[in-house]
């Protein structure tokens, strides 16, 4: 089924969304499935990608996106939300299953951001006091885990990044890349190591070794390289910055409640792919075993509706002031409705 894509929403304000937007019926999200499958099962495929990770396991499961919105305490007008949605990557697949607006959602339609964030962009003219309204996308995903190469020894760090690729080298929010702690830790690392692949795993070991998982609060690769402690975001940045200070290039891959880290290298022939690995938690260094629904991958996005770039591509919800109007309640809902 084809995918249209809306074009770019401008800065203006919300009440000009429903003038910019004439699609009321959701595209469906594309879907590209090898066998039928049914929900939660897991099956075998052992699909493998020339050279590089393989296609284990897959699991499909059903997730329920979007947001519910109330006016509680008087009117509020030009009311726009945005909820990320799960797309499709290489291991996964994703296919829309049910679509459910209120009356008083006007207008709804997708956009993709750079490095391929799918959003659900809803417009409600007005929600009177005491009014509920909701926006909801149901879909089906089909998550694969990924086994490792056979020969991990065959690849090289690229001599020349794609262009696409080139993004995932430079500094990203709290992925410090640059700092000279950083780049002189991640050069001493693999002056000693033979193959990139080698390279790659004593950082990947390092900052698993001295970096000790503690919960808490977002504060980066550097705070976390200094302090000896952070969580599953803080050991992926640090992962990444020192693979990117080593001219390698890493990207945060984001599922519900968690995240970690993908590198790249080429294989002999000059074909460039992707390895994921735990940077916390069990240890998979160019495997993965989670099927949790990726919702987004890369850390340094432009959003038209922020100033600074983003790490992350969060719900977003703006209303129009009016007088004597009230502020709206959001709950933004990302729920598993089959699986485990």
């Amino acid at each position: 089924m084809a995918l249209r894509l809306l074009h770019e929403f401008t800065r203006s304000p919300a009440a000009t969304i429903g003038e910019r937007i004439h699609m009321r019926t959701l595209i469906a999200i594309t879907l590209v499935l090898a066998t039928s499958l049914v929900a939660n099962a897991q099956v075998e495929p052992e699909v493998e990608q020339a050279n590089g990770i393989k296609f284990d396991k897959q699991l499909v499961q059903r997730w329920k996106v979007g947001m519910t919105i109330t006016a509680p305490a008087g009117p509020c007008a030009g009311i726009f939300g945005t909820a990320t949605v799960p797309t499709d990557w290489p291991e996964q697949q994703v296919r829309l299953v049910e679509e459910d607006f209120s009356p008083e959602v006007k207008d709804v339609a997708y956009r993709v951001l750079d490095n391929g964030v799918k959003q659900m962009l809803i417009s409600i003219p007005m929600l009177n006091a005491g009014q509920e309204a909701h926006a909801f996308v149901t879909v089906e995903v089909t998550r694969s885990s990924i086994l490792g190469p056979d020969d991990p020894t065959q690849f090289e760090i690229p001599k020349r990044v794609p262009r696409d690729i080139g993004k995932f080298l430079a500094p990203s929010p709290y992925i410090e890349s640059r700092h000279s702690k950083i780049t002189k830790q991640a050069r001493e690392l693999v002056k000693d190591k033979e193959s990139a692949w080698e390279q790659v795993e004593a950082m990947y070991d390092w900052v698993r070794e001295n970096v000790e998982y503690v919960n808490g609060p977002l504060k980066g690769a550097l705070a976390a390289m200094n302090d000896g402690t952070g969580d599953c975001e803080e050991l992926t940045s640090l992962f990444i910055a020192m693979c990117r200070a080593n001219k390698i290039p890493a990207r945060t891959v984001w599922i519900p409640q968690h995240c970690y880290p993908e590198f790249y290298l080429e294989d002999k022939e000059g074909v460039g792919h992707w390895f994921p690995c735990q940077a916390a938690g069990t240890r998979d260094f160019g495997s993965m075993p989670d099927f949790r629904p990726i919702l987004q991958k890369g850390d340094n996005y432009r959003v038209p509706e922020k100033k600074e770039p983003q790490r992350y591509v969060a719900e977003f919800l703006k209303v129009q002031a009016i007088r004597g109007g009230g502020k709206p309640q959001v709950q933004f809902v990302r729920q598993l409705l089959d699986g485990e």
